[in-house]
């Protein structure tokens, strides 16, 4: 029986009969973009750097620059220069910088020393698998879903003199007997705190839930096999090994505590007691008489701020990754 050789050996097939010259096999090119790939490509990637461009560094740039002026935002001819004008009478003659630097600072503390410990103890309870573990997760994380806006709004249910739960529960809804959460100036940033770290606690639970996942099993056993008991193997083999999570923990608890506007605007507008850097920032650029420039000023103060905590953060994590 005859075997054609085309069909048993392909390659054969290519390979010429002797004395006869060789035959161009065709090969395949590859395809260059098409010119509607390179319009979506050049789409895709273009619109959000403009936007990007446009909303942060434009911005952010254009917001300095104001700091050294004096303008009412109408017209960009009344715009006129005045040095560091604004930044002197922002630390001596704003009777409000201070006092909002303070909550600001005091933010980040109740932050750092409340939820955040709060939120390690769920992540270490919920790394155990126990039962409905992942129901435990959606709860204590849906507050970080939530807005803040509408976070402010639920607390101030809570927090209402007439029927709120709290006043409620302890019988300070009668009158002469009522309990102004938002309103006394000595109790009101307390009570926006309390509402904040409600929040903070389930974004910190899934930064350390998602550490302690990365942690090596072998770590625990050979933990238990020394004989050490739970506290003792966290205290000693699992939390060092979370060194880069609370490097991140403490970068993102302090941009939380710096750019908190939300929740503060929406209880009571930054008054009577709550008053924060972004809260001022806001007033003086959009409020009844705008004074953009200084308002850029502070805005300027609060970036300076911010970059004190982010670029060592940015050095060490840089130089982390040249070194890896």
């Amino acid at each position: 029986m005859t075997t054609d050789i085309t069909t048993e050996n392909p390659q054969a097939a290519a390979v010429p009969p002797s004395g006869a010259a060789p035959r161009k096999v065709p090969r395949g090119h590859r395809r260059l973009l098409t010119r509607r790939d390179r319009i979506t490509l050049a789409f895709m990637a273009g619109v959000p750097t403009v936007l990007h461009v446009a909303l942060v560094w434009v911005t952010a740039l254009a917001s300095i620059a104001l700091a050294f002026t004096s303008w009412d935002g109408i017209g960009f001819d009344s715009i006129r220069w005045v040095g560091l004008d604004n930044f002197r009478q922002l630390f001596t003659d704003n009777p409000q910088f201070w006092p909002a630097l303070e909550h600001n600072i005091i933010w980040f503390v109740v932050l750092i020393c409340i939820p955040t410990p709060l939120g390690l103890f769920l992540a270490v309870q919920l790394d155990k698998k126990i039962r409905f573990s992942r129901i435990y997760q959606t709860a204590f994380f849906l507050p970080v879903v939530v807005s803040l806006a509408v976070t402010g709004f639920v607390w101030q249910l809570v927090y209402n003199p007439d029927t709120g739960l709290i006043n409620s529960l302890i019988g300070a809804n009668k009158p002469g007997h009522y309990i102004d959460w938002i309103g006394d100036p000595d109790l009101n940033l307390w009570a926006v705190l309390i509402a904040a770290s409600w929040r903070h606690t389930g974004y910190m639970m899934i930064l350390y839930l998602a550490g302690l996942k990365g942690v090596d099993p072998s770590l625990r056993e050979a933990s238990s096999l020394d004989g050490a008991n739970e506290w003792q193997t966290f205290k000693n083999v699992i939390f060092p090994t979370l060194r880069p999570t609370n490097t991140v923990v403490l970068v993102v608890t302090i941009i939380e505590a710096l750019r908190a506007f939300d929740l503060v605007f929406v209880f009571n507008k930054g008054a009577q007691g709550t008053e924060l850097l972004s809260i001022l920032i806001t007033n003086n650029i959009i409020g009844e008489s705008s004074r953009i420039g200084y308002g850029s000023a502070i805005a300027v103060v609060l970036l300076l701020i911010s970059l004190v905590v982010i670029i060592p953060y940015l050095i060490a994590t840089f130089r982390k990754e040249r070194s890896a």
